[in-house]
């Protein structure tokens, strides 16, 4: 009996356009622990997003399967909820009317008007964002709209927290600071997260494990790197830690010694 808590098992994607089919993902597999803190990293076009959508239940897998709990993923579903790097706010709605409705559709039935409410504002609490409750998305920055985003996913109580570079267009203090806030969350509720970066740093920083993708089309998981350092992580103490360095090291080098872009692909890039 596997009692693994997520898992992919074979996983492959390939898209069709006319008679031409590109395999994006090939044998994918996976096994992530809950509670654990996985980052997928890899250079552009390597189906790290692919994969996310997969686990999101947003895309179906040519090949294998996705499970969680045992049982397979293939549609979209509260226990497995996405930050992507685009807030995705309603902008006619409230910082909390943006959570409010997706409590209200996940415990509509579930919790009373007054527990509903109770928990939009616990949610906002958690990502320091329940001062601005009343403002709408035009009248914050892109770090707290990013914070709002947060709430929303947190607030659906997912089984994983998918996060597709949640951080990837905010300047390097807010990043830091959203950073800081996501290990605090996830020491303080012990979720299962999921999170695509093109950052070594953050990749290093946050998590349990790095797996580095090698490069597509057919990509798959080149490496995974086990990150041993203990939590609490303060990031500057980590600057001069020997270990935190030497993890660095190891994805860098992947990345870019035995996984460097082709030059076709980087002049695309850029």
């Amino acid at each position: 009996m596997d009692h693994s808590y997520l898992k992919f098992e074979q996983v492959g994607m390939s898209f069709r356009r006319g008679q031409m089919a590109t395999e994006v993902l090939r044998d994918i597999d996976l096994t992530i622990d809950q509670g654990e803190f996985v980052s997928l990293i890899g250079h552009s076009g390597c189906g790290k997003s692919t994969l996310l959508n997969i686990l999101g239940g947003l895309l179906r897998s040519t090949t294998g399967e996705v499970f969680l709990e045992g049982k397979v993923v293939d549609e979209p579903g509260p226990d497995r909820a996405i930050v992507f790097q685009n807030h995705s706010l309603l902008p006619w709605l409230t910082v909390y009317g943006n959570v409010a409705i997706a409590v209200d559709k996940v415990f509509g039935s579930s919790k009373t008007k007054a527990e509903r409410h109770d928990w939009v504002m616990h949610n906002l609490e958690l990502v320091q964002m329940a001062q601005a409750k009343d403002k709408r998305p035009h009248e914050v920055s892109g770090g707290m709209k990013q914070r709002v985003g947060i709430a929303r996913a947190l607030a659906m109580q997912p089984k994983v927290l998918l996060m597709d570079e949640p951080f990837g267009a905010l300047d390097a203090l807010t990043r830091a600071h959203l950073q800081d806030s996501v290990m605090e969350i996830h020491a303080r509720l012990g979720n299962t997260v999921m999170m695509i970066t093109h950052d070594v740093d953050e990749a290093v920083l946050l998590s349990d494990r790095v797996v580095m993708m090698t490069n597509g089309p057919s990509a798959t998981i080149g490496e995974i790197l086990k990150v041993p350092l203990a939590r609490p992580r303060r990031r500057l103490e980590l600057a001069t830690d020997a270990e935190y360095a030497r993890c660095r090291a190891a994805v860098l080098e992947f990345l870019y010694a035995r996984h460097r872009v082709p030059a076709r692909t980087a002049s695309l890039a850029a």
